[in-house]
Order: structure tokens, then C-alpha cells, then sequence
């Protein structure tokens, strides 16, 4: 299924897989020059380039992962209605998809922190630690969104919304050093933002990079993303075995 999705979402186009790395690469090149030297608001922060490009493609795979995982029931009736099958599998299938998506674009970070003076160093090894937790929760979202869409066609347009706020909500473009500090303890309850910051942290070491390990003194608050991403996965599946053994009849 992950091999068949992935061949099927970029067949007919000439370029392929490429697309896969050029396009968080041209909205990239299209914000770091608008923010860069337009709007400079990263013009003095250390590596802003590769910090943005990191928040572009992490976000990108949580988009895909949620947007696509959102239409995989639907776009598996003809399957699941011939098959019986653990319907939990079409909607991972679509997560490992974006994963190979995403596998390919850090392929490119890496490259472009390494001609941009970021050494290789040991924090490197944990980056697939918050790799998998943004996994974890990003299938969470998709389980309880492909579920509703099964329901209710109107989910993949609210969702749209939410995405389009989320990004700017979720430091992805704005650095967090031009957030005061009075002001950072709020932003860390995002989970997306405590997942992009620690990526940054991890792949920038000594770049003076705020993280909730280092910024927040309050334990709750240190605390309330990684329970909030355990019951929004607990919570995603859970939905979506209830409503699954209905996914033939509806679909």
C-alpha cells in the first residue's frame, strides 16, 4: 500500500520524486528572501536559513500526513469493501508515504546545513526521537480526521483553515527569539512549536536556540505537550476503531 500510494501520488509528472525535495525547496527560497531582506526579522538570528527550511519541512510532513491520511479511507472504499483488512493500515500506509517524503527532504537539510558552516555533531542521533514523536501525533490527527471524514466531506476544507493559521502559529516562519520572553511560555503549549524547536535545537547546536528545556521554568506547561500528543493519539485511534466496523456501509 505504501509503495502503490507513493508511485500513484507522483505519476504523470515529469520531474517525479524530485517534487518530493523541490517543493519545501521553492517555499523556502520564496520566505528566506522575503524575510531575510524584505522583512528582515531573521536577518540577526544565527542559521535562520536552515532553521527555516527545518520548520518547512517538518510542517510540510505534518500537512501531507494529516491532509492525505484525512482522504485515505475514502480513497480506499473499493478496498476496504472487497477486503477485510485492519483499517488503521490505509491510514499509516499514508503516514509512512509522507515519511519517505520527508526522509528525502531532511536528506536535503543536511546538505544545506553542512555547506552553511552547521558541523555534524552528536545531538544529530536524537533527531529521530522528534521525528517519531511528530509522527505519533500528526497519525493521531489523521486517525480522527479520516473518521470524520468518512462522515462529514466538509472536514478536508476546515482543516485547510486550521493548516493555513497553524503555520504561522507554530513558529515555522517567525524565529522565536522575536517573541519575548514573557510571552514564550504560551506558544510552547502548540506541540508543534516545542517539536520544531527542539529539531532546531538538535540540528544547530550552539546557535543560542530556545526550547522548552531551556526557556520554560514552569514543569506543567514543560509537561503539557507530550501528554497533549499522547491523547490526541490515544484519543485519534481510539475514535477511529469506533466508528471503523461502519467504514463499508459509508464509504
Amino acid at each position: 500500500m505504501v509503495r502503490t500510494d507513493f508511485k500513484v501520488r507522483y505519476q504523470g509528472s515529469v520531474l517525479g520524486y524530485l517534487w518530493a525535495i523541490l517543493k519545501p525547496l521553492f517555499m523556502f527560497a520564496v520566505l528566506y528572501i522575503l524575510f531575510t531582506y524584505i522583512a528582515p526579522i531573521g536577518k540577526d538570528i544565527p542559521h535562520y536559513g536552515i532553521s527555516l527550511l527545518i520548520g518547512i519541512v517538518l510542517w510540510n510532513f505534518f500537512s501531507e500526513t494529516t491532509m492525505i491520511g484525512a482522504t485515505s479511507i475514502v480513497a480506499h472504499g473499493d478496498l476496504i469493501r472487497k477486503i477485510s483488512i485492519p483499517r488503521y493500515l490505509v491510514v499509516l500506509a499514508s503516514s509512512i508515504s509522507a515519511m519517505i517524503n520527508l526522509s528525502l527532504s531532511l536528506v536535503v537539510v543536511i546538505i544545506f546545513a553542512s555547506l552553511n558552516g552547521v558541523h555534524p555533531s552528536l545531538s544529530w542521533l536524537l533527531m529521530p526521537v522528534v521525528i517519531f514523536e511528530f509522527h505519533i501525533f500528526s497519525l493521531g490527527v489523521a486517525f480522527g480526521l479520516s473518521a470524520l471524514y468518512v462522515k462529514f466531506r466538509d472536514i478536508t476544507y476546515i482543516w485547510e483553515v486550521f493548516l493555513q493559521a497553524g503555520f504561522y502559529a507554530s513558529m515555522v516562519i517567525i524565529p522565536m527569539q522575536a517573541v519575548p520572553e514573557i510571552h514564550r511560555d504560551w506558544f510552547f503549549l502548540n506541540p508543534v512549536v516545542q517539536i520544531l524547536q527542539d529539531a532546531r535545537a538538535l540540528l544547530i547546536a550552539g546557535a543560542n536556540n530556545i526550547t522548552i528545556w531551556n526557556s520554560v521554568d514552569n514543569l506543567a506547561i514543560k509537561l503539557f505537550p507530550f501528554i497533549l500528543i499522547t491523547l490526541v493519539c490515544l484519543f485519534g485511534f481510539y475514535f477511529f476503531r469506533s466508528r471503523s466496523k461502519y467504514f463499508a456501509e459509508e464509504v
